[in-house]
Parts: C-alpha cells; sequence; structure tokens
C-alpha cells in the first residue's frame, strides 16, 4: 500500500534506505573516475548519500497514494 499525502510508512523508508546506498557507490565511482584512483572522500559521500534519502523520503511525503505530487487524497 502507498502511504496517503503526508505521511510516510516502513515502505518508503526501506526505499529510502535503498537509494542512500546507491547514492552512496554512485558516488564512490563518480569521485573514483574523476581522480583516476579509488580513493574515498567520506564527508563529500556521506553528504551526496544523506541529500539524496532526505530528498526521496520529502518527495514521498508530499505524494499521494495515486502518485500525485503536492496534491491531497481524491475522495
Amino acid at each position: 500500500m502507498k502511504s496517503t499525502f503526508l505521511t510516510l510508512n516502513v515502505r518508503d523508508l526501506i526505499n529510502g534506505l535503498i537509494v542512500t546506498v546507491l547514492a552512496a557507490v554512485l558516488t564512490i565511482v563518480q569521485t573514483t573516475v574523476d581522480a583516476g584512483s579509488l580513493s574515498f572522500d567520506w564527508p563529500f559521500i556521506a553528504k551526496a548519500a544523506l541529500t539524496a534519502a532526505i530528498s526521496y523520503l520529502i518527495k514521498n511525503f508530499l505524494t499521494n497514494s495515486g502518485g500525485t505530487f503536492f496534491k491531497k487524497e481524491a475522495k
């Protein structure tokens, strides 16, 4: 069941965690390609992952169960 407008459920949190992990992995790949060698800039990686997770949760918080952004539930 999708969460309703202005609510989050466990599914949203799990998907937010997945987005966080993927953002961290992709940030590591990007910094490695940019630097030409494997390097870990942990503060940058953490900031990118946290930003992605918070953005995802805000988007889900402001989306109704029908998938419409910033609109209350249809009656």
